[in-house]
């Protein structure tokens, strides 16, 4: 599994992002599929997560109605689509993905096996 994560930015609050994850091994499907950040100085938390053959999401509550994980399984690629963006979504977004979870821990980072290298998203207002 090697993620790649991109599709961050400088936006303004109220307006929209989207992040991409290629996953180059190919593992799409099997695996469970997540987005966390981290904003300066705070620890790193959950955000979204799709589950195996994008069977299920999970949200973050502050995150719930603003942003849609999704997946494309053909291009091995997890997106997440956020909108109505606001000063406290900035942070360094990272996609994770792991074979063994189960539904109880996908929101615990240190439940993921895989991680990408991070993108900067940066909301002003």
């Amino acid at each position: 599994v090697q993620l790649q994560a991109s599709g961050g930015g400088l936006v303004q609050a109220g307006g929209s992002l989207r992040l991409s994850c290629v996953d180059s091994g190919g593992t799409s499907n099997t695996y469970v599929k997540a987005w966390f950040r981290q904003a300066p100085g705070k620890e790193r938390e959950f955000v979204a997560a799709s589950g195996r053959r994008g069977s299920s999401t999970v949200y973050a509550d502050s995150v719930k109605g603003r942003f849609t994980i999704s997946r494309d399984s053909a291009k091995g690629t997890v997106y997440l689509q956020m909108n109505n963006l606001k000063p406290d979504d900035t942070a360094i977004y990272y996609c994770a993905a792991d074979r063994q979870i189960i539904y109880s821990e996908y929101r615990q980072s240190r439940s993921y096996d895989y991680w990408g290298q991070g993108t900067l998203v940066t909301v002003s207002s």
